[in-house]
């Protein structure tokens, strides 16, 4: 592909920014900027600043600019999109309350929900009404996923869900759900689970959050007893959860993958603020992350090309994951390294408030953990990329009730 920007992409850059312009500032090239809430204090002004940005974006057409028009979006290029995202990020701007909204759950409704579906939240979403999170994980099913035991009944015209959930991004703050419980225990594991819509505020559901040494807590445990949802908030096919939550976790990996491309900056304006950068050692160092970055913006770019010809993401889209998650890994050493004692001071005794220690060297695993581990996109790319066999298994045919637990 052609590296450098079309007339068009130009021009489209230049209206990004003229839109950006007329709401918010240039911050400092690499200042740091949480994209998160990190202490439980500003954690609902953030919170709002986040449903307001999402708001004014929806009111002038800048929200889901990938979404078909039919639904609220613009139907623009993934490249379109990625530029705009690029341009945001330069910009003084609360994100990140809705990436699981519009990256996550929004993209999965418009290839599997049923028409009220999609009138009923796709629109809420765009316009920032709705926050929402992810209700997947489990004590004993995280990267077996498909070893979920929540399980959901159905009573009526409605499913009765009892089961627990935890690592749940948002969840105290969410106003929806998207959840997955086991409707088929004779079913092999992955051909029995159903994916619900869930309004969090359902009676039977408790939600805890899991407290971090920060203070803040982004990830919370999430118990429902018998908690009733409607009918018609099964997304897909019942029993045919897996393949909408692949949609689900597919957009995720492309989400993370996009969201990380221009922090090597900031990077660099700590190893000087330091006085580092003449180290010979760090130099090595920092051109190392810099080639890293530079290997994640290529592989974004072949993702974008991808998507701009209306090609679905695959499982290229966990070559980027993983380079991303190689990235954060070694970067969080990186900065703890430039700072030297510094790195364990916290908050406002911290140089830039403790971005570094919070949202870089903590804040790693949210990413490398989230759609699943390096090691889970390893497998996935042996398998489906390169034709490997798949580790030995009786799981894939044995009803689940029948497997050990």
């Amino acid at each position: 592909m052609d590296f450098d920007e079309t007339p068009e992409e130009a021009a489209w850059r230049a209206e990004c920014r003229a839109f950006l312009d007329q709401h918010s500032t240039v911050k400092a090239a690499g200042a740091p900027r949480n994209t998160m809430s990190t202490l439980s204090d500003d954690e609902h002004a953030h919170v709002q600043r986040c449903r307001d940005w999402q708001r004014t974006k929806a009111e002038n057409g800048w929200a889901g600019l990938t979404w078909p028009v039919e639904f609220g979006g613009r139907g623009l290029t993934g490249l379109q999109q990625g530029i705009f995202l690029e341009e945001e990020h330069k910009y003084d701007l609360a994100v990140g309350m809705f990436a699981q909204a519009i990256g996550m759950v929004g993209p999965s409704i418009v290839v599997h929900g049923t028409e009220e579906q999609k009138k009923q939240f796709l629109p809420s979403i765009l316009r920032g009404e709705q926050v929402w999170c992810q209700l997947f994980s489990e004590p004993n099913a995280g990267s077996d996923l498909a070893a979920l035991r929540t399980k959901a009944e159905l009573d009526g015209d409605e499913w009765v869900i009892t089961g627990q959930k935890v690592w749940t991004s948002s969840a105290h703050v969410a106003d929806w759900g998207m959840l997955l419980a086991r409707t088929d225990w004779d079913a092999p594991k992955h051909r029995g689970i159903t994916y619900f819509l869930v309004d969090m505020r359902s009676p039977g559901i408790d939600v805890r959050p899991l407290v971090q040494a920060t203070g803040g807590a982004e990830f919370n445990e999430v118990f429902l007893e018998e908690v009733r949802i409607p009918k018609e908030n099964v997304l897909g096919e019942v029993n045919g959860g897996w393949a909408v939550a692949m949609t689900t976790l597919t957009s995720e990996r492309a989400d993370i993958g996009a969201g990380h491309g221009d922090g090597f900056a900031g990077v660099l304006r700590l190893a000087q603020q330091y006085g580092r950068v003449n180290d010979p050692v760090v130099r090595q160092e920092l051109m190392k992350l810099y080639t890293s970055y530079q290997i994640s913006k290529y592989i974004g770019f072949r993702t974008r090309t991808a998507a701009s010809k209306g090609i679905a993401p695959g499982p290229e889209v966990s070559t980027m994951k993983i380079a991303i998650s190689d990235r954060l890994a070694f970067q969080g050493d990186l900065v703890e390294s430039l700072m030297g004692a510094d790195g364990m001071l916290w908050g406002s005794d911290a140089i830039d408030d403790g971005y570094w220690q919070t949202m870089v060297f903590m804040g790693q695993w949210m990413a490398r953990i989230g759609g699943g581990t390096e090691d889970v996109q390893r497998n996935i790319v042996g398998e489906r990329v390169l034709g490997l066999p798949r580790e030995p298994s009786n799981d894939r045919t044995t009803p689940f009730r029948e497997l050990p637990h």
